[in-house]
């Protein structure tokens, strides 16, 4: 028996990932790879081949987003498809931009 809590996410997931692709999608998706804190001080885009480029401003951050990037990668091609998501670049946003 499976518990109803990852039947629950199993459905969002595949929800998820029949949906058409777009900016807000991909905002979803990196909601939930990220978590709540690192997806308030980080902003994603995602390239025609593939690569999730994410921008923040804070050094902190960025060390923490690129030490995690190849466990959020695997998280969004959760969401969004093996195909959609090859890579995940981590890039400075100046304060001004937020």
């Amino acid at each position: 028996m499976q518990p109803l809590g990852g039947f629950a996410s199993d459905i969002v997931r595949g929800i998820i990932r029949r949906a058409p692709l777009s900016p807000e999608k991909v905002a979803f998706a990196w909601r939930s790879a990220a978590g709540p804190a690192m997806a308030r001080v980080a902003s994603v885009d995602l390239s025609s081949d593939g690569i999730v480029e994410v921008r923040c401003p804070d050094d902190h951050w960025r060390k923490e987003i690129r030490r995690s990037s190849s466990m959020l990668r695997d998280r969004l091609r959760v969401l969004l498809g093996d195909e959609v998501v090859r890579q995940v670049k981590v890039k400075a946003r100046s304060r001004e931009q937020n």
